[in-house]
This record gives structure tokens, C-alpha cells and sequence, in this order.
């Protein structure tokens, strides 16, 4: 998937979110619960019920499902759908900002159970921080530490998944 495709997408439907921020909800919906459905996602991202045409609402989809794959493979091929290298720093810096905020939101979305399990409650503190990033970057040591923060998103994601993650009978795992 393309990240302006999508974002274009977004846009166009009148979503309050970027592609970034979307995606996030989508990884922290399905961290708790790997059975989500694509339709609670898109009722979330579309609160004024948009009439989607037929193709946004498939890519959206596909996205969700790659994602719930992606998120389920042992190949640790999970990775955080943010815009790409040749975009400016700060652009993209944005967008991790937003995609910890829609994590967040995802997980909070879906997670009823009280108190955080394992390191739950660390990892959650320190997404919460990233969410504050400071979006005037630029230069190579920027770029490295950027590199570093979504390296540790990444590992951190698959962790949550798997310690917060409902089973089908509805207990946490």
C-alpha cells in the first residue's frame, strides 16, 4: 500500500485523521484484539458515516487486513505505515507523532480490561511521550534517533500484541 494513496483517501472522505494516525488506530485495535473487524476501524475513522465508494472502502480494507497479517506473522514483517524515506524529516516525524496518537486511541477503543499486563503499562508511557515529538528535525542525528523510535515501535507493538491480545473466548493471553 501506498501511504499518499491512502492518505488521499482520508482526505477526500473527510476523515479527522491522517494515514499515519489511521493506521495506528488499526495496529492498536488489532493488538487487542486480532479478530477486529475492518468496520469498527472505519466507523471510528468515519464518524459522520462517509459514504465510501466502493474502491476507497476496498483499499482501506486491504490495508486493515495487511495490517491484522502482517501483525500475525512470525517474520517480524510489521512495520509502521508512515510516508516515505524521501519525504522530509519533519513531515514524517509528524506522522509518527500521529500514528502513536491513533495507537493509543486504538487500543483505548478496545481494551476493557483494568490495569495493563507485563510491561504493558511502560510501553504504553513511553508511545505517550512520542506522541510529543519534537517535529523540528533535520540532519543526520535526527534522522538516526527517528530510525531508533520506530525500530523500538515496531518491537514494542508486537510485544503489546502479545500481551494484551484476547483470545476468542474473551480472556487476555
Amino acid at each position: 500500500m501506498v501511504y499518499q494513496i491512502i492518505n488521499t483517501i482520508l482526505e477526500r472522505n473527510d476523515a479527522d485523521v491522517s494515514a499515519a494516525e489511521a493506521h495506528g488506530m488499526a495496529v492498536g485495535m488489532l493488538c487487542v484484539n486480532g479478530q477486529a473487524e475492518s468496520d469498527h476501524w472505519l466507523k471510528e475513522l468515519f464518524k459522520d458515516d462517509a459514504d465510501l465508494g466502493d474502491e476507497d472502502q476496498a483499499a482501506l480494507v486491504k490495508l486493515f487486513e495487511q495490517t491484522r497479517k502482517l501483525l500475525a506473522s512470525g517474520a517480524f514483517e510489521f512495520d509502521l505505515f508512515l510516508p516515505d524515506d524521501d519525504v522530509f524529516l519533519d513531515e514524517r516525524v509528524q506522522a509518527l507523532s500521529s500514528w502513536c496518537q491513533g495507537f493509543l486511541f486504538g487500543i483505548g477503543s478496545v481494551y476493557t480490561a483494568s490495569g495493563w499486563p507485563g510491561d504493558a503499562a511502560e510501553i504504553l508511557k513511553d508511545i505517550t511521550e512520542f506522541t510529543r515529538l519534537d517535529e523540528e528535525a533535520e540532519g543526520e542525528e535526527d534522522e538516526n534517533a527517528f530510525m531508533e523510535v520506530t525500530e523500538y515501535l515496531r518491537s514494542a507493538v508486537l510485544l503489546l500484541r502479545d500481551e494484551l491480545n484476547i483470545n476468542t473466548d474473551g480472556t487476555v493471553h
